[in-house]
Formats: structure tokens, sequence, C-alpha cells
């Protein structure tokens, strides 16, 4: 009989990691206890996976599953190989993938006791199988001590110093990479795109008739880069929250973490260091004032993306204000006078775009047949008649 086939799960049968899944599942779902998975550290790495697997479930069918290790385990299946999946993921985790691919013969895991990976997958592994009696599938610097073991090594979308050390060993089999343009793909996740609304932060220097001012405008296109730093940082983590709303999406799934093209390490770096380089610019370059409203706009982006976003009308009102808030900032970046005129007429019509987006929304719903709830917001495809009255 031949050697049984052993794929990774985390990085290799998926573009994900359904550790940091888990943990932006919980975060939404209980943002206000956003340290306890911290707290569960002190019981060791088994702890947070364990409580997380329960606290936050996650719908394996929509998961980025990678083709390439999707094809390679049909071929191999087809031959009579043994499929085995291996992961440190928790094990009610992988037996869900296992069950809705319906390809794998066993299933290791880690659960309450051990961390299945690196040295400890090995063990296991060579324990089951015996020494070079398996072939293995990984992708992360983890896999290096099973690849050793294993009778061949399959590396997946890994990076070329981890690729040249599973080399060395001189069992690998063959490489299963991506074609990712990484520039225009983060392009993408920055929704660079975007940035065109925060040309309305030039409505208070046009109203007052100014524009031709130099520093004022100087101070304009600080301000617009700025305000789109911290849009962009918003951006991603509304994506990282969202991911999995986001793959139940007809076109959103495209999105480059939903579709695992961005991993959500980076996304959870990028986030940060984008809101710090545009509020601490704005502070440093800019009027007091103008960081207030930034930092305003943000806190406003962060309940909406918690809690504001599934409240029915109130969403679409809170969509309007952010919209005004940069003609707010506008005026603080100029130091110029907000009238009550503008005020009113930017709030109006902004409201008005947001039920549009929403009438859009609903009526791509009815027309499809769908008669739930809209995922991720709170309204029915029968609500349509309602928001188009008051669009």
């Amino acid at each position: 009989m031949s050697a049984p086939l052993v794929i990774d799960l985390d990085g290799t049968l998926i573009h994900s990691d359904l550790l940091l899944e888990s943990g932006l599942s919980f975060l939404k779902r209980y943002p206000l206890k956003v340290l306890s998975p911290i707290a569960w550290l002190a019981g060791g790495k088994t702890t947070p996976k364990s409580r997380l697997a329960h606290a936050a479930p996650l719908d394996v069918s929509v998961l980025p599953y990678n083709d390439a290790v999707l094809e390679l385990i049909r071929r191999e299946k087809k031959e009579g190989r043994r499929i085995v999946l291996a992961t440190a993921s928790h094990r009610s985790y992988a037996e869900q993938v296992a069950e809705h691919l319906g390809l794998f013969d066993l299933v290791l895991a880690s659960d309450e006791h051990v961390n299945l990976s690196a040295h400890r997958k090995r063990d296991a592994l060579v324990a089951e199988f015996g020494m070079q009696g398996f072939d293995y599938a990984g992708n992360s610097s983890d896999d290096l001590p099973v690849w050793k073991a294993a009778r061949r090594a399959y590396v997946v979308d890994s990076n070329g110093r981890i690729s040249q050390q599973a080399h060395s060993h001189g069992n690998v089999e063959e490489e299963l990479t991506r074609d990712i343009q990484i520039f225009s793909t983060w392009l993408k996740a920055l929704r660079v795109h975007q940035w065109a609304k925060n040309a309305l932060i030039f409505v208070p220097l046009l109203a007052s008739h100014r524009l031709l001012e130099l520093h004022l405008l100087l101070n304009g296109l600080l301000a617009f880069l700025f305000f789109g730093l911290c849009a962009s940082s918003v951006y991603i983590l509304n994506d990282l929250l969202d991911l999995e709303d986001d793959r139940h999406h007809a076109s959103k799934c495209r999105r480059p973490f939903a579709s695992g093209a961005l991993s959500i390490k980076s996304g959870l770096l990028a986030f940060p260091l984008l809101l710090l380089l545009g509020f601490g610019c704005a502070l440093l370059l800019l009027p007091w004032k103008f960081g207030l409203a930034l930092a305003a706009y943000y806190l406003l982006t962060l309940a909406y993306s918690f809690w504001l976003k599934r409240r029915m009308a109130l969403d679409v009102i809170v969509l309007a204000m952010l919209y005004t808030s940069r003609i707010i900032a506008g005026t603080f970046a100029f130091e110029v006078k907000l009238t009550f005129w503008m005020l009113a007429f930017s709030m109006f019509i902004f409201l008005s775009l947001a039920l549009v987006k929403r009438y859009a929304e609903l009526r791509d719903a009815r027309i499809k047949g769908k008669s739930q709830k809209t995922r991720g917001r709170g309204y029915y495809p029968d609500d349509l008649e309602m928001i188009s009255s008051l669009g």
C-alpha cells in the first residue's frame, strides 16, 4: 500500500488561518471581551484554541480553499491513497472541514490537551505511519520538521526562505504556488479608489472662495492624504471583521482578505500602522481640531462596524454622518466657518445616497428570490418599498 498523503490545513488547504479567523469572529460577536483570548493564553495555547472554537463557530463551506491542493488531493485519492488532514487548528474546525469536503480518511488535530504543531505534529505522524512513511503538504516554518520526517514533501505558497530550507532536506516532490500581484492587491485592500470621497474635505474651501490660497490648498492636500490613510485603516479592519459575510456575497467574496489573496496577519499589522501614521501626522502638521474630527470619524466607523451597520435606519444615518464628517474635518483643516446650510444640505443629500445604496442591495436580493434578512444588515427584501419612499 502506498504511503498516505498528509495535508496541513492553515495556509495549505485554505488560504487563511483558522485561529485568527476564530479570533476575529469572537471579537465581532463580543467586542467588549477583546482581552479575553489574551487572558486565556495563561493556560497554554490549547486553551484559547478550544475556547474560541466553542465561542466562535465558523462557516467552513465558504473558506478560501486552495484549488491546487484540492486538485492534488483528488488526483491522489483516485490512485487509492489514504488522505489525512493534520492540523494545529482545533479538532472541531478540522472535522467540519473534513466533513464538508468529503476527501479525508483520517483527521489529526489539536484539542484541549495537545497543540498539534511543528515537532508534536511530526511525532504524531511518525507514531501513526513511521519515519518516512507518509507524504506531507505544508507551508510554514512549523512544517519544516514534518517535511524532514516525510518521504516526499509538497511545499505550498511558502516564502523563499522556507522553501529553500524545505529543499535542503532533498525530498521536495512539488511546489504549489500562486501568482499574486502584491502591489495591486494591496491597492485593492486599501481601497485607494475610495479616497475620492475625501475630496469632500475641499468643499468648505470652495464654498469660502479661497481655493487659490496656496497654504490652505497645501493643508487640504495633507488632510486628504491623512484622511485616506485613516479610511484605509478602517476598510482593512472592516474587511477582517466581515470575512464570513463577504464570502457569502457575490462580489465581495473576491476582496483580498476574504479570498485569501492577503493574509489575515498582514491585515492585523497594516490597520494599526495606517491609523498611527494618518492620525500622528495629522496632529503634527494640521490644526488640532482636524485631528479631533479624524478621531471622531474613526470611532464612529468602529461603532458602525461592530454594531450600527446591523441596525435598520440607524445604519444609513451613520453613513450620512460619515460623509458629512469629511466636510466638517475640512472646515477644521482650513479653519473656516461651518455654516448651518452646508451641514444640513450635506446630511440630507448623503442620507438620500445611503438609502439608494440600501435600495440597490435589497432590489438585488428580491430579484434573486431571497426573503431572509440581508447578511450582516438589519433589512429584509420586503423593506424595499419603505426604503424607496424614504430615499
